[in-house]
């Protein structure tokens, strides 16, 4: 063979793996493209679920959620934008007003009118909390009538009680963190919330008790807002499962001593 044709086949591989990182590079920036049309990904991130999220002593936001925007910015080759506020129904409309292009909720079916999720990735609890003298033993006590309960405005608990409370009067605090305040300021019956938020509560404040069991499951998933390609609904999808497969959830529930919350089950991802 000819020294030029030896020299040309011996490029080949190399011209191949080349087209193939070339298209791999196009791909990612076509999906980059369909989450973040601003070129950064914009993570819209809830303080108000100390499960999710929190500060750290510098004033900066950590937790489960934001590792989880970390991991997505980079595998999608964006830089990231943590849009940070203190509630879930702020959270919320930060994706609907097109003001950020995902964020970490509770799976309910108002937001869903909006917001396309994902399967869960973790799994919280929904508690009531009482004072250490109150008549209430069992959380079906709580449904009666002249019970008053306080609950985070806009909050998975507020959407959840609204439907599911047939007898007792709900009054929402501005809210979750404010919860516990605004129900003893206001003189309530009873506060509801995450439980670890409530168990944290409990251990400042004197005379509070959390009723045994819980009132619901949270499902905490990821989402973005239903305007966006279905292709990046499906890409965010298997992100989450691979999340949970791989460990990175489990991982960074462990990083950041978070108690209350449970991985998710793994949920096949339908094209």
């Amino acid at each position: 063979m000819p020294t030029f044709l030896r020299s040309f086949w011996s490029f080949v591989p190399v011209l191949a793996s080349l087209g193939l990182l070339l298209l791999a590079t196009s791909s990612q920036a076509q999906v980059a493209s369909l989450f973040a049309p601003s070129g950064t990904l914009r993570a819209s991130i809830n303080l108000g679920n100390p499960i999710l999220a929190n500060k750290n002593e510098s004033g900066k936001p950590v937790g489960v959620s934001v590792d989880l925007a970390t991991e997505l910015a980079k595998r999608l080759g964006l830089p990231l934008e943590l849009v940070v506020f203190d509630s879930a129904g702020k959270s919320v409309e930060a994706l609907s007003q097109d003001k950020a292009d995902i964020g970490f909720f509770a799976v309910d079916p108002v937001r869903g009118k909006d917001i396309a999720f994902t399967a869960p990735y973790v799994l919280i609890e929904g508690s009531y909390l009482v004072r250490q003298d109150s008549a209430l033993t069992r959380n079906e006590e709580v449904d009666r009538a002249g019970t008053r309960i306080a609950v985070g405005k806009g909050s998975a608990y507020d959407l959840f009680l609204t439907r599911d409370i047939k007898s007792a009067q709900i009054l929402r605090a501005p809210t979750s963190p404010t919860t516990v305040d605004f129900f003893l300021t206001q003189k309530l019956d009873v506060a509801a919330g995450v439980k670890q938020q409530l168990e944290m509560d409990a251990k400042r404040l004197p005379n509070l008790r959390l009723l045994p069991g819980r009132f619901m499951v949270i499902e905490q998933a990821m989402g973005l807002p239903k305007t966006r390609n279905a292709e990046a609904r499906i890409y965010l999808q298997r992100f989450v499962e691979e999340m949970k497969s791989s460990g990175f959830v489990d991982n960074a529930l462990k990083k950041h001593q978070i108690e209350g919350a449970v991985l998710a089950p793994p949920v096949p991802v339908k094209p």
